[in-house]
């Protein structure tokens, strides 16, 4: 039996019982946007926005894994984010640090199997022993597939993915498939992206996950990622489910 949870400012519960699971998404992806915006209209400096969305992942990466979701993956650091104050990217980089030294006992405990996508190499040599040491301690757990796309963008991620299957294959190019590149995608063996959710009234891909996406379903909010509820997603979720997906079809 799935638990009930509470979202809204009213803290009404939610029946999640009544999700179909049979149309349930695959593999979500979350455009965590409105951190700094949400803060500003707090009168807080940008930086308490982007501590405040950390509790809203824990609590939807949580519920995520309660309603059967396979893969829930966010965009945590662009390869654009790099323009902003440095004392924004500094703090951002911190609290990614953090956030692996608080949740990584409790997500191992959880089952959640998490991974990194993006370009490692921009991040401190700290940083990056640390998200390795994480992946390591959770590859072989079989709860959700959790993954954090940081210093990523889907243009430099294909890119990559070119350059390697170009110096790796002997064969000739015009019998190369789909399935071929795909492997050297940061995201292989992950499902496709089913749902798309963004966040704080933007509407736009912003250079996620180009590849992955699509054929995914597109759902936005104008609500800021901090203040982004259990309800929403539940909400996400549904709609997703009473969708006509026909992938180019009748």
């Amino acid at each position: 039996m799935l638990r009930k949870i509470f979202g809204g400012s009213k803290k009404q519960p939610i029946d999640i019982d009544d999700i179909d699971k049979e149309k349930l998404p695959r593999h979500v992806a979350v455009i965590m946007d409105g951190n700094g915006r949400w803060a500003k209209g707090q009168g807080l400096l940008r930086t308490a926005g982007h501590a405040a969305g950390v509790k809203t992942l824990k609590r939807i990466l949580r519920l995520a894994d309660d309603i059967g979701i396979e893969a829930l993956t966010v965009y945590a650091f662009s390869t654009e984010n790099w323009k902003r104050p440095k004392e924004e990217v500094d703090f951002l980089l911190s609290l990614f640090s953090e956030y692996l030294a608080k949740e990584l006992a409790e997500m191992h405990e959880k089952k959640v199997r998490i991974k990194f996508i993006g370009d490692r190499t921009g991040f401190s040599e700290k940083l990056q022993n640390e998200m390795a040491n994480a992946e390591e301690l959770m590859k072989n757990n079989g709860g959700i597939l959790f993954t954090i796309a940081a210093n990523y963008g889907g243009r430099d991620e294909i890119l990559r993915a070119a350059k390697l299957l170009a110096k790796d294959t002997d064969a000739n190019i015009d019998s190369l498939t789909e399935a071929d590149f795909e492997k050297y995608l940061d995201t292989f063996g992950a499902p496709p992206v089913d749902l798309v959710i963004r966040t704080s009234g933007e509407m736009r891909l912003s250079n996620f996950l180009l590849w992955q996406a699509a054929y995914a379903e597109f759902w936005y909010t104008n609500t800021p990622w901090p203040d982004f509820s259990e309800r929403e997603f539940i909400e996400a979720i549904k709609e997703f489910a009473a969708r006509n997906r026909r992938f180019g079809g009748v």
